[in-house]
Order: structure tokens, then sequence, then C-alpha cells
């Protein structure tokens, strides 16, 4: 309508009679002026004005299917002895600060794995906009309810301990993690229901059951899958998520227990549109999550409802 109206009103002006009252003429300038502004208040700019949490340009499917986002990357270590309630590990965060402050997320391994199975994802993450700490556990053996509270000790360190603490939006916090990190990450998001996304990879637990947590959830499955087979852990754990919680099953195809320890664009595409819509608010990225991803050569299947707007 406002492209009809701004057409229409130049029309007119080009179209009109050479000798009329310069009143009219400027009357005529003034409401195109007018449309034109807010035009320009209804565009991008406006929409970043309306969500001051929305970082990097416009997404594309190449772009959160890239190995880097937009932005540069350093990295910390972090060691063990200088923390307590986890085992050290890589913070990863976007170089500069022009942007502002970024969301946070902590991934745990899984059983008898270190930080270094799931690295790949601190660079990824980080680029796309995030501060991101991929960290060690106080023994590899640790189960997923202490693989849990070692995320949330690894989160609090981060938000008021850490050197890049300045870098972080502490309200805008979320987990993922593999196998037993996976399930530590559901164990996490029961325990601290403010986090704002929660992406178990290939998750293990004995609880099958998780009506109580209330952050946006994406669980990732396997079809090949023996360690945690999808039946028996990731599955069910999705479908006893609240049905009117925003929530997602990914089962990736020609996968097994081990295909996020390596890189992988179809975990990168949707981990990162999960985490941009729910810890960043940004609903440019819908569009990768709605309509529902349809099975592929990558998706043995998908299942969820598309994100609620708020």
């Amino acid at each position: 309508m406002q492209q009809q109206a701004r057409t229409g009103a130049a029309h007119r002006v080009s179209t009109g009679s050479p000798h009329r009252r310069p009143g009219r003429i400027a009357g005529l300038a003034t409401a195109i002026a007018a449309v034109v502004g807010l035009t320009t208040l209804s565009g991008p700019g406006a929409h970043a004005a309306d969500n001051p949490y929305e970082r990097g340009p416009a997404p594309t499917t190449a772009s959160i299917e890239a190995v880097r986002g937009p932005y540069a990357v350093s990295q910390t270590s972090v060691s063990s002895l200088s923390v307590t309630g986890f085992g050290g590990g890589t913070v990863y965060y976007p170089t500069s600060t022009a942007d502002g402050t970024f969301g946070a997320v902590a991934i745990s391994p899984g059983y008898t794995g270190t930080q270094s199975s799931i690295a790949w994802l601190g660079p990824r993450l980080a680029s796309q906009g995030f501060v991101v700490f991929t960290i060690d556990t106080n023994t590899t053996l640790d189960q997923p309810d202490s693989r849990g509270r070692q995320l949330l000790a690894a989160l609090d360190y981060l938000t008021q301990s850490s050197s890049v603490r300045g870098r972080i939006d502490g309200t805008r916090l979320g987990v993922m993690g593999h196998s037993m990190g996976g399930g530590g990450s559901l164990e996490a998001a029961k325990t601290r229901p403010s986090l704002q996304a929660a992406i178990p990879l290939t998750p293990w637990n004995l609880d099958k059951t998780w009506p109580e947590i209330s952050t946006p959830t994406l669980i990732v499955g396997a079809d090949g899958d023996t360690i945690a087979p999808v039946s028996s852990h990731a599955e069910p754990f999705y479908t006893s998520l609240p049905s009117a919680l925003d929530r997602a099953y990914l089962e990736l195809n020609g996968a097994t227990h081990f295909t996020p320890n390596t890189s992988d664009t179809t975990i990168a595409k949707y981990s990162i549109s999960w985490l941009k819509r729910f810890i960043d608010n940004d609903t440019r990225y819908e569009q990768f999550l709605c309509p529902l991803p349809r099975p592929s050569l990558t998706i043995e299947e998908y299942r969820g409802n598309c994100p609620h707007t708020s």
C-alpha cells in the first residue's frame, strides 16, 4: 500500500498541470516525503531497533551452512585449576565489540569425551555472534545430572568471572551437549528455566520424561545411533516435552551416535537457527525452522512446531 501511495503521488506530480499552484505542489512533495519516511521506518533498520539483540547481517541458507559466519573469532583457554564446579575449557568469542554484548552457550562433551570432541562447534557458533564455552567435565565418567550442574557452573563462571564477561548478556544463555552431555543439557534446562535455548545432541539419559522443561529445546537424534537409540532416548525425550513448548526433533539421516563429534552442516545449520531465534529473539531465522524442514539426504525426520511469536 505504501508503494502504491508513493507511486500514485509521484504520478500525479509528473502528469499534472504545469500551472499547478506552488502550495499544492509543496503539499504533494510533503506527502511523498512522509510516505518515503514511513517506508524507511518499516525497513530493516527499524526491525533491528525493535530487537536490540539482533546480531549480524540478514541470514541466508549459504550463511548458516558456511563453516564460518560474519564475525572474526578469538579464543582463550580456561584452566581447570582456575575454576570450580567443572573442568575448565575453551571460550570462543567474536573479536569485535562494535555490536555490543552477545548471548552465550556452554557445551558439554559426552561420556569418556573431552572438549576436543565438541571443539568444532566453538568457532562455528561464535562466528555467527555468540560467546561459546566448550567445557571439560570434572571426570570423563560424569553422569548427565552432574554434567547439567557443570554446564550451569560454566555459564556462571563465564558471565561472572571470565575475562570475556563484559562481552556477554547474562540474560541470554543456552546449553548444548553430546550424549551424556546432551542429557546434561536437559538437566540444566530443567534446573534453570531462565535458559533461553537447549540443544541436546544424540542425548543419553536414564530419565525419559521432561515435562518440567520450559526452555525452547531442539533435540537432535541419529537414525543409526546404537548407543543412545532414538527409540529409547531422543524420541521419548522430545515427546515428553510440553506440547505448548517451542520444541523440535531433528533426526539425522545416515548418522551415528558420534556424528556430532565432527563438523556437520545439518547440525550447525539448525543449531544456529535455534540459538539465533531463541537467544537473540531473531525472527529472521524462523524461515529455516518454519515450515518444518522436510526429509532429505541428511534429515530422516523433523518434528516440532513453528516458533511462537511473543
